[in-house]
């Protein structure tokens, strides 16, 4: 499987990531769903550090992800796209703390 190289923009921060080319739309589509809520928790709460949304937002994805895999059956060992933008921004902000 080709590998490509994507730079997403996440909470105004640019990370580069190494996908499958089969993987490209998923992540970019987790990207959107990503800043989407980032731009909604902004909205209507009072934090102004993204560090902070970009925690509530990875909270808030996953507790609807495991709700959505409770009503599915979904295993959990299927990660999906956003799993895997989340986990690249992990090893970003990781990076960064250093």
């Amino acid at each position: 499987m080709a590998k490509i190289s994507l730079k997403v923009n996440i909470a105004g921060r640019s990370y580069p990531l190494n996908v499958n080319d089969n993987e490209k739309e998923g992540v970019l589509a987790a990207v959107d769903t990503i800043n989407n809520a980032i731009e909604s928790l902004r909205k209507n709460y009072a934090v102004k550090d993204p560090q902070d949304l970009i925690a509530m937002t990875a909270l808030q994805l996953l507790m609807k992800k495991d709700s959505n895999q409770k009503e599915s059956n979904t295993s959990p060992d299927d990660l999906g796209a956003i799993d895997l933008a989340l986990k690249a921004l992990s090893e970003q902000l990781d990076q960064a703390s250093k």
